[in-house]
């Protein structure tokens, strides 16, 4: 069955939930606000974020963009996504209108990438990700999906493998017989860093020795488009 309960109405009891956990009021929430660059999401604003309706059968409810998501997230001290899709407090959260609400860990898997939506069924219990083509031409809506999704897994493995390279670098300083380890790091680095070459995804910098030793060693697809900079 699906809900009546939007994306908007979750929000919204978020950033109340949120802003009595920290002790706040709506004026100190409007300061906030307004440090932030958002002077315009005032008092009045916030009251009629938190209690309005979004049915029309009352005061309507004042949506929350895109933009303001971030901006009453880092406000309330809360990643902007928990206020969209609040883990460990909910038992469901909506999804869209012509589908069935599910499971917080679920939908945010969804939003972060890290899982291809399963928004039809139930069928046997099971709902079931979208396998037909798109505009019934061209590759299939769960192709297109995991496609767009692929920087999701390449961004954090790309920070796990750069700091295991740093460290081994470190190690290599002080110990020559730990040299081999350290290209060892250098080579997985560069693997995922020709992946996200062949993906035309932008690379970020890398801490300047890295960057350096990847080039000296030849490991790198293509040499000119990796950026050094210094270890922060």
């Amino acid at each position: 069955m699906h809900s009546h309960q939007t994306a908007g109405d979750v929000v919204a009891a978020q950033i109340r939930r949120h802003r009595e956990r920290l002790g706040m009021n709506r004026h100190d929430l409007a300061a906030e606000c307004a440090r932030l660059g958002r002077p315009d999401l005032s008092y009045a604003v916030i009251v009629t974020i938190e209690t309005g309706r979004g049915d029309g059968n009352a005061k309507k409810r004042r949506q929350v963009t895109a933009e303001e998501l971030l901006v009453f997230g880092l406000a309330l001290a809360t990643p902007p996504l928990l206020l969209m899709v609040p883990l460990g407090t909910e038992e469901t959260v909506p999804t869209v209108p012509g589908a069935d609400p599910r499971d917080p860990y679920t939908v945010w898997q969804w939003m972060t990438g890290e899982a291809t939506p399963t928004l039809d069924g139930p069928l046997d219990g099971r709902y079931v990700a979208d396998t037909r083509p798109i505009a019934g031409i061209g590759q299939t809506w769960a192709a297109a999906w995991a496609t767009a999704a692929y920087p999701v897994s390449l961004y954090p493995e790309l920070a796990r493998r750069r700091e295991r390279a740093h460290k081994a670098r470190l190690r290599a300083a002080l110990d020559p017989s730990a040299q081999a380890e350290y290209v060892d790091r250098l080579d997985e680095l560069a693997q995922i860093v020709n992946d996200m070459h062949r993906a035309s995804l932008t690379v970020p910098h890398l801490p300047t020795e890295l960057a350096e030793d990847l080039k000296r060693l030849d490991l790198l697809d293509n040499p000119d488009q990796t950026n050094p900079r210094g270890i922060e």
